[in-house]
């Protein structure tokens, strides 16, 4: 969760923990790919929430793909 302060999250907390390590740089990929994949797993559970609850179609994704919601100046 974002804070509107200048303290540290609980995830940032963690994550200065790891800096005492010196990864190699196939860990350091392994790590990177360990975070990427936490965060992809999360956005898809959300995804399919939200598609579930509003009842999303493939037509509904194409037609919100095509919006044109810039401020044409």
């Amino acid at each position: 969760m974002i804070t509107r302060d200048n303290k540290l999250t609980n995830l940032q907390l963690e994550l200065i923990k790891l800096f005492r390590y010196n990864l190699s740089d196939f860990e350091l990929l392994e790590l990177k790919d360990i975070l990427s994949k936490f965060i992809s797993e999360k956005i898809d559970k959300e995804m399919d929430k939200i598609w579930n609850e509003k009842v999303w179609s493939n037509e509904k994704i194409d037609e919100l793909a095509n919006l044109h919601l810039r401020t044409a100046y």
